[in-house]
């Protein structure tokens, strides 16, 4: 039996100001009780979400082969504590800008994830994500894949990434619809994995247009019931125990694998 602990950290950014975030995420990190062993950050937590100004966001994000300040810090913290962090960035690369989850641990930077469904308006600024659905393999054996908010609302992300043998999906995000504390608990049962959720709180001004995050961050079970979540407001780290068990067997009955059972001779692609 493979034991961990999952958990998220729930807070409100403040709009492209990346060094006042950085340093607030690490007090919080460092004041912190208890620690996961696997921490998720929202989507985009160093520069705020509602910037449409493309020569200001590259000049914000990061390169994470270089490290800027949000990626050195959380690799630090990552070895400091010995844990694993997975945060959403703007990322910089050859002359796009990404939206990003990366995820660093004790020995550094293990991988980063390329969003694949951008969301409204992110399409004016970004560019859609070049490189799958990795999996990356942790301590233990445990094997986690990352998606980004928008990622959830199609099935073939999240199942894309269990056919690959992730146990735990780690998904920063930045929620303004109010499907996903739902959605996920229906992807977390029909793939039998772990769903570790971290949105943000409070709202932005995107061109005129009033963005409200919903919070609520939580973690899902695979048997799709919500094992830790929070309200709209709350600020900080929450953490939970899970057993990875619980994501390797597929089995919902002695009949029914639901992976070994998948009709690929007829479904449509």
């Amino acid at each position: 039996m493979v034991n961990t602990t999952v958990g998220f950290l729930q807070f409100k950014p403040e709009l492209g100001k990346v060094k006042d975030n950085v340093e607030r995420v690490r007090g919080i990190i460092e004041q912190a009780g208890i620690l996961p062993r696997y921490l998720v950050l929202p989507e985009l937590f160093s520069t705020g979400y509602a910037i449409m100004d493309a020569k200001l966001l590259m000049e914000l994000a990061e390169d994470t082969v270089e490290g800027g300040l949000a990626v050195r810090t959380l690799r630090g913290l990552a070895r400091k504590y010995r844990i694993y962090i997975s945060f959403g960035i703007a990322e910089r690369h050859k002359g796009k800008l990404y939206n990003s989850a990366v995820l660093v641990g004790p020995g550094g930077l293990i991988g980063v994830y390329r969003k694949l469904h951008l969301f409204y308006k992110e399409n004016l600024i970004y560019t859609r994500g070049d490189m799958g659905l990795p999996v990356f393999t942790t301590g233990k054996g445990i094997r986690v894949g990352m998606i980004v908010c928008f990622d959830y609302f199609f099935p073939e992300s999240i199942r894309t990434l269990a056919l690959k043998g992730a146990h735990i999906i780690l998904h920063p995000s930045n929620l303004v619809m109010p499907y996903c504390q739902t959605f996920t608990r229906v992807r977390s049962a029909e793939n039998r994995v772990f769903v570790v959720c971290a949105n943000r709180t409070g709202s932005e001004m995107l061109e005129g247009e009033e963005l409200n995050f919903t919070g609520m961050s939580q973690v899902t079970s695979p048997k799709g019931d919500v094992i830790l979540s929070v309200d709209r407001t709350f600020e900080g780290i929450e953490v939970v125990d899970i057993s990875i068990d619980e994501a390797i067997h597929k089995s919902i009955n002695p009949f029914n694998d639901i992976m070994k059972m998948r009709r690929t001779d007829v479904y449509f692609t």
